[in-house]
């Protein structure tokens, strides 16, 4: 007798091990490209967000990400020492900083906009539009549960 949800078990129909290799399908190219600007997959996260967001605090930089928060400062360490991100103290609560990208930051990120649209346009010409807006809908439930 099977005690183990079959949803959440350890075969690979469980939905754990589908939503991760689903993931590395979709990361393994971004992995390869960002390694080419000699950064790693949660450094090239960082530096979309921050392009894509704008100027945004620890916290919320974290949240957007996907990272914890110890393990976001030291690679944003490592990005302020490229010269990728900056961090400037909040106008508004003298206690809290904002981090950027700097405009050696945003001119990697824009050197792989090709990549990215081949990558989005793959994607899409195998499922279809409305398809993959279904699947980011849900997606976005799911991380809200």
């Amino acid at each position: 007798m099977n005690v183990i949800s079959p949803l959440f078990g350890g075969t690979s129909d469980s939905l754990p091990m589908r939503i991760h290799r689903a993931r590395e399908r979709v990361i393994s190219p971004i992995r390869a490209f960002a390694s080419r600007s000699h950064l790693t997959e949660q450094q090239w996260r960082i530096l979309t967000v921050l392009e894509e967001q704008g100027p945004l605090d620890a916290t919320r930089l974290s949240e957007q990400c996907g990272l914890l928060l110890p393990s976001q400062t030291r690679i944003i360490q490592t990005l302020m020492e490229k010269g990728l991100v900056s961090r400037s103290r909040d106008l508004r609560d003298r206690r809290r900083q904002t981090l950027s990208i700097t405009e050696k930051g945003r001119e990697i990120v824009l050197e792989h906009v090709d990549d990215l649209a081949k990558l989005s346009a793959r994607i899409e010409a195998r499922l279809g539009r409305k398809r993959l807006a279904t699947l980011m809908e849900l997606l976005e439930e799911l991380e809200h549960i």
